[in-house]
């Protein structure tokens, strides 16, 4: 929700990230933070339509309120879905609470995460081991060879190598074999060194590698809706006294974008004098519908 570091009347508030534009300050603050699951309806496009949108409260965490709403949401639906996961839900816990929800997972990494290989087989000494090397994301040098490498040409973002490795597992999930994908982007003739962007699968039937890792591109349009809600339906705007008058609020954002969504194909392109038409390109039907 909005930020409430003076309002000390308001209950349940919790320590939350917040990005700050100045460095050397701390990125944490005092509000009340929400768990969404989107439903992602185009390919291409900044589109996320909210199925759950609920408060965390301070005797929850986010990965506890996530595998909840995510088991909630598949119970719904008529075929096993892909859901697409940030680097907070990239860990053992959030794939232990979501091991018997039927949904594939697709969690970015982050840089500093410790994987491990398979164990090797019992050699009938001792007690059998459970984990097998070690995989640091940050240290090439633990990196066995790729179970598959592929070379990518993207109109967007240009050279990209795509390895990846299968049979890994955190270490206090090592019953759960996952699949690490990489992607690095490398681009002839410049000498910028782009930071590689870290995957991990897990669930039946893995896409092809050339595929998976551009469906997590769609996870983004979660961003862009909260960014939308809080800029175009201003849900950070009001101070409410109490967590009931904030939840309330907060419930009619989901049913303003699906409105939004379902009159979109009604709405005519209609930017006032001073508005740039490009703006219609970030946020397809949206703003123009705003501006009339």
């Amino acid at each position: 929700m909005g930020l409430a570091p003076n309002a000390v009347t308001l209950k349940d508030r919790t320590y939350e990230h917040q990005a700050q534009p100045m460095s050397g300050v701390k990125p944490v603050t005092v509000e009340q933070g929400y768990s969404t699951i989107a439903w992602i309806p185009e390919k291409s496009g900044s589109w996320a339509l909210p199925l759950l949108h609920e408060r965390i409260t301070s005797f929850d965490n986010p990965i506890t309120k996530a595998a909840a709403q995510l088991k909630l949401v598949c119970q719904h639906l008529p075929q096993r879905p892909l859901s697409l996961w940030d680097a907070e839900y990239g860990c053992a816990s959030f794939v232990k609470q979501t091991a018997n929800v039927a949904a594939d997972k697709l969690m970015r990494l982050r840089s500093n995460r410790v994987l491990y290989g398979a164990p090797p087989p019992y050699t009938g000494f001792g007690r059998p081991r459970v984990h097998g090397e070690k995989f640091k994301l940050n240290d090439s040098t633990t990196w066995p060879t790729p179970d598959q490498v592929l070379e990518v040409n993207d109109p967007k973002l240009g050279q990209l190598c795509v390895s990846s490795w299968c049979n890994l597992h955190f270490q206090q999930s090592a019953q759960h074999s996952m699949s690490v994908i990489q992607v690095q982007r490398t681009r002839v003739g410049e000498q910028k060194n782009y930071k590689p962007l870290w995957l991990v699968w897990v669930g039946e039937q893995i896409p092809t590698v050339c595929s998976i890792w551009h469906e997590y591109l769609s996870r983004f349009a979660v961003d862009h809706w909260y960014r939308f809600i809080k800029q175009r339906l201003h849900w950070t705007l009001p101070h409410f006294s109490t967590p009931e008058q904030s939840e309330r609020w907060s419930d009619l954002m989901p049913l303003l974008s699906w409105q939004l969504w379902l009159a979109k194909d009604g709405i005519r392109d209609c930017p006032l004098p001073w508005q740039k038409p490009c703006l219609a390109k970030a946020l397809p039907e949206i703003v123009p519908w705003s501006s009339c």
